[in-house]
C-alpha cells in the first residue's frame, strides 16, 4: 500500500462531535472498525438532515452508499470525543465522494481517514437521478480546492 499523507484538522470544513459508547469497544480494548463506518454515516446525514436537504423519512431523493474505506493511524477507545470531520471530494450528476477525518478530542492529526460514495436514487424506483440543485450548493461548501490534492 502507497504511503499516504493524511488530511490535516483544517482540511475538513465540517465537524460532527460525536461521544463513542460502550458498546463500540471491542475485545481488543478500542473502538472496533465496524463502528467509524456509523461515524462516517452519522456525519454526513446530520450534515444534509442540517441544511435541509434530506428528509430522511419523506425526501423523494435518497443516497445509498455504493463505496467505502478506512485506514486508521491510532486508536480511540470508549470514553473518547470524537470529532468527525467531513469534506466532499467529487460531486458528479448523480453521486458524491465525501472523504471524512475522525479525530480524537481536539487532534489535529486524525485518528483515521476514509471515504464513502453515496449514489442518489429515487426513493421509490432505486435508479440513480441527478443531484438535486439545493443538495448541489449544500455539498459544494464543503468541497475544498486544495493544490495538488484535487
Amino acid at each position: 500500500m502507497a504511503d499516504v499523507t493524511p488530511s490535516s484538522r483544517d482540511e475538513y470544513p465540517y465537524f460532527e462531535g460525536i461521544t463513542t459508547r460502550w458498546a463500540d469497544n471491542d475485545i481488543y480494548g478500542h473502538v472496533n472498525n465496524v463502528a467509524y463506518y456509523g461515524f462516517f454515516d452519522t456525519a454526513v446525514n446530520h450534515f444534509l438532515v442540517r441544511s435541509g436537504v434530506l428528509d430522511p423519512e419523506r425526501s423523494h431523493v435518497i443516497g445509498l452508499v455504493v463505496e467505502t474505506g478506512c485506514r486508521y493511524m491510532k486508536p480511540i477507545a470508549f470514553p473518547d470525543r470524537v470529532a468527525v470531520g467531513v469534506r466532499v471530494d467529487r460531486i458528479g450528476t448523480s453521486s458524491v465522494r465525501y472523504a471524512i477525518g475522525i479525530f480524537r478530542g481536539e487532534e489535529d492529526d486524525p485518528a483515521a481517514e476514509g471515504h464513502f460514495v453515496h449514489v442518489y436514487v429515487d426513493r421509490d424506483k432505486r435508479r440513480p437521478v441527478p443531484v438535486p440543485d439545493a443538495m448541489r450548493t449544500a455539498l459544494e461548501a464543503l468541497m475544498l480546492h486544495r493544490q495538488g490534492k484535487d
